[in-house]
């Protein structure tokens, strides 16, 4: 099993920009879009382990490949 690394938000937001999600909204929560896809990243540093496995996930990405874009 891949460790995810505790990041701060920002890195996950370039992370995901990075295959073609645009940014939507801004407020305590960051709202990313990807045609249909929606992802919703917490303003947290870091973020909590458990919340951004289900971010990847919603994504479409597994953990290696989102430690790949980091």
């Amino acid at each position: 099993m891949v460790k995810i690394p505790e990041i701060p938000h920002w890195r996950a937001v370039r992370a995901f920009e990075k295959i073609g999600f645009k940014l939507k909204h801004q407020g305590k929560h960051i709202s990313m879009v990807r045609g249909e896809e929606i992802i919703i990243i917490p303003r947290a540093n870091p973020i909590n382990v458990f919340t951004l496995k289900g971010i990847i996930k919603d994504a479409g990405l597994t953990v290696e490949g989102f430690k790949k874009l980091l």
